[in-house]
């Protein structure tokens, strides 16, 4: 791997806190990434936030065709130095929150893999856009995050790190986090530790239509007020009272539990109570 230092001399480079830049230096993390990272034949790569090419020259050598999102110009001219001639590779300079990934998915029955280092500000944004608007074509999303909201997404119910966000990601995913990184393995190095996780999609979701917005209806009024007991935060469906209390008595939920005590297979059976009767 070529320099860091010598790269951003080259371009005269100087990574900018404004757009959360940290890159990773520790080449035994990336080495670890870097097996992690399953990528089925058929599949491509599409890497999120090149940086200076510490990832992306590793995934080029897994053969498959890997497109890598660089919005930072001078980033994006480091990356198509190093790569361009590269059999496969592809270069978009673009904000990864307004680009449209779905010309990049392969014919069926491939899917794409998304994996990056994202600065931080992304984290929840990214994650919710790749899941609720290409769940049909995304395999697996493997990207480096705040270990705060790594530990939110493997959260347990009743726990303090357990939210809508857990909520979330655990219905349309299967999430692990894969390995810890500390803030040294940076540079510059963020405040904060970071942890490398996996959110394998499923390709088929157990609810749809008016029943999974209820879920997430759900999920918001419990969290909104997560200290209340159910059937208190309910009250923010604007359901009438009968129905709310109709629905818990057929999931046979205590109405006096807090909903930050409910998993997602509970959650679920409540949102179909409310569309299935009184």
């Amino acid at each position: 791997m070529e320099s860091i230092s010598a790269l951003f001399e080259e371009f005269s480079y100087r990574p900018r806190k404004s757009m959360g830049q940290n890159f990773l230096t520790d080449n035994k993390i990336v080495d670890n990434i870097e097996k992690a990272i399953e990528c089925p034949e058929g599949d491509v790569l599409l890497e999120v936030g090149g940086g200076y090419g510490a990832l992306t020259e590793r995934l080029v050598k897994k053969g498959r065709l890997l497109t890598v999102v660089e919005p930072d110009h001078k980033l994006h001219a480091m990356l198509e130095r190093r790569f361009a001639k590269t059999p496969g590779f592809g270069l978009i300079k673009a904000d990864i929150m307004k680009l449209d990934i779905a010309p990049l998915a392969p014919p069926a029955p491939g899917l794409i893999t998304v994996a990056g280092n994202i600065p931080y500000y992304l984290t929840t944004p990214l994650i919710i856009r790749l899941l609720t608007q290409y769940q049909p074509i995304v395999r697996r999303v493997y990207l480096m995050i705040q270990k705060e909201v790594a530990d939110r997404l493997v959260a347990k119910p009743g726990s303090k790190s357990y939210g809508a966000l857990t909520v979330c990601t655990n219905y349309y995913c299967d999430v692990k986090k894969l390995v810890d990184v500390p803030a040294r393995c940076f540079r510059p190095a963020p405040k904060v530790a970071s942890a490398f996780v996996v959110l394998d999609l499923k390709r088929e979701l157990p609810l749809s239509g008016a029943v999974e917005k209820r879920l997430f209806a759900i999920s918001r009024a419990i969290f909104q007020s997560r200290r209340k007991v159910i059937t208190n935060s309910l009250k923010f469906l604007g359901k009438p009272t009968e129905e709310v209390n109709a629905a818990l008595q057929k999931t046979g939920i205590d109405p006096q539990i807090r909903g930050e005590e409910l998993g997602l297979a509970k959650l679920m059976e409540l949102a179909q109570a409310f569309d299935n009767g009184n």
